[in-house]
């Protein structure tokens, strides 16, 4: 269990079963009471709410109810739509994280955004 540093959740849809995206830990340090959140929607899920009710869901489970006292989210500096999730789930945008990140198409910058308990 010690060396698990990533957990993840399909989001279904409840009537139909079909799969709208997936949220997740990742890089969890137990002993710092610290993870990373992410999350992506089917293409077919977007602009319906699903990142948001879902990434919010396992946020307060994480930070309410589990224990962790930091979540961090990390997201392209040009990704408008998860800077809006990140934003309306409690994140608080605290930096951007220069060339931060490998894509296909090159090196990105990443803002930084993370809530911690009692947020």
């Amino acid at each position: 269990m010690e060396e698990e540093r990533e957990a993840q959740w399909a989001v279904v849809d409840a009537d139909s079963d079909s799969l709208l995206g997936r949220v997740a830990l990742r890089e969890i340090r137990l002993d710092d009471g610290m993870a990373e959140v992410a999350y992506w929607t089917a293409p077919a899920a977007r602009g319906r709410g699903v990142a948001v009710r879902a990434t919010d869901a396992l946020a307060r489970w994480a930070l309410d109810e589990t224990g962790f006292h930091r979540l961090e989210l990390l997201h392209a500096v040009g990704n408008e739509a998860s800077c809006r999730v990140a934003t309306r789930t409690g994140f608080t945008v605290e930096g951007t994280k220069r060339s931060a990140v490998l894509h296909p198409d090159g090196w990105h910058d990443m803002h930084l955004h993370a809530r911690v308990r009692g947020d």
